[in-house]
């Protein structure tokens, strides 16, 4: 009878109509304060939060901002550590299915060749300049995605060209520019393993195959 008294609590949730979800931020204030979750997600990225779960972290800042936390902090966080190497090879593992997945599709499209390192390289516009060295340094425009098309970075959006030493980025960017002349465009698509490996970065998942257009505008110089 106490067991099924102890369920009750939890059936009743089950059953309930789902609550109304919070009005989005209207005045700056409320802008800013959101803003403040939306600078404390990354942080909790590397869990691979579930719904259920994000829901059960709000509880825990407002029982910590009543002083009344359910569970001993101090007992529990020391698991964090185990917590997020679990999370991160179980994202990983999703990642590089994905990846695969659209690397061969990649790889079928016109114009594409896929090279021995994994590299799916596809020209768009054909420059008619030099092509680099992977000792040059050289001046790019360029956006960086994500397979499932979110963007995690761009000069464009900067408004700012970048400049770098092709032997001084990731081995997908020295291989894929190298094949490409001074004012064109293409697209490479990176396998992790010629980008950010296993470990990624804060806004790339482990495992996780890259998209990259670029626009080769000059290079600025060469070493002999």
């Amino acid at each position: 009878m106490s067991r099924l008294l102890w369920l009750l609590p939890v059936v009743m949730l089950a059953q309930a109509p789902p609550k109304a979800a919070a009005p989005a931020p209207a005045t700056d204030e409320e802008k800013i304060i959101y803003s403040l979750g939306l600078s404390l997600y990354p942080s909790l990225a590397q869990y691979d939060l579930s719904p259920a779960e994000v829901a059960l972290v709000a509880r825990a800042l407002v029982d910590a901002a009543a002083g009344k936390p359910a569970i001993d902090v101090v007992e529990w966080r020391v698991k964090l550590d185990g917590l997020a190497r679990g999370r991160a090879a179980r994202v990983t593992a999703r990642e590089k299915a994905a990846s695969k997945t659209f690397l061969d599709k990649a790889a079928g499209e016109p114009g594409a060749v896929r090279t021995a390192s994994g590299l799916v390289y596809r020209e768009s516009t054909a420059g008619s300049g030099a092509s680099p060295k992977a000792t040059d340094t050289v001046r790019v425009h360029y956006r960086g995605t994500l397979v499932n098309g979110k963007e995690f970075d761009s000069s464009y959006r900067r408004n700012q060209p970048a400049q770098f030493p092709l032997n001084g980025v990731i081995p997908c960017w020295t291989e894929g520019v190298q094949k490409m002349k001074v004012g064109g465009k293409a697209v490479l698509v990176c396998p992790s393993e010629i980008a950010y490996g296993d470990s990624g970065r804060p806004s790339i998942p482990g495992g996780a195959a890259l998209v990259f257009e670029i626009e080769l505008l000059d290079i600025v110089a060469a070493k002999p």
